[in-house]
Order: structure tokens, then sequence, then C-alpha cells
């Protein structure tokens, strides 16, 4: 089983950015921004090296956060392992139907 490369750069991120291209059932070592080893995930989708990762699972009208900063809201339930990307995540970032 190979083992890939994953970063989570603050501590309440939902997701973390792969450093490798990675195949389902493959392991991953998210690190921090320290390099020390925060967790292991089995992945569940093929995904490509610079795309996010689900830490944990995220339900859906889940505020999700990377950077530290919320980037999107979950369309439905993200499991673990699982790629996030536009399919599954809603922006609110750009959107002018939400201005204050």
């Amino acid at each position: 089983m190979k083992k890939v490369v994953a970063l989570q750069l603050h501590s309440d991120d939902d997701v973390a950015t792969l450093l490798m291209d990675a195949e389902p059932g493959n392991i991953v070592c998210v690190r921090g921004k320290d390099g020390q080893l925060k967790k292991t995930i089995a992945l569940i989708n093929r995904i490509p090296k610079g795309h996010k990762i689900a830490v944990r699972e995220i339900r859906s009208g889940h505020m999700i956060k990377k950077y530290g900063e919320i980037i999107g809201i979950a369309k439905g339930l993200i499991q673990k392992g699982a790629l996030v990307d536009i399919n599954n995540l809603e922006s609110q970032r750009g959107r002018g139907d939400q201005i204050e």
C-alpha cells in the first residue's frame, strides 16, 4: 500500500492538500506546517496532487475550513478521505448574491 503526504496548515481545517497524486486505498500521512505527523487517512477517491481531501467526516451544510478560513459549505455528506472540490463544496467567495 502506497503512502502519500498531505499538508494541513491549521488545526481547525477540515481539509488537507495532497502533495502528490494518490489512488483509492492509499494511506495519506497528514502533516502540519511544522512537518509533524497529525494523522493518517485511507483515501476513497483518486485525487491529483494539489487537491483537497477531507480529514474528517464533513456533514451537509458544514462551513468547510482551509488555512483556518471558511472556503465554502458542504453540499452533502463528505466522507473522511474523499476528494473535496466543486462537486461537493459550494464556494462562498465572490458571490454577488450574498453581499451584506
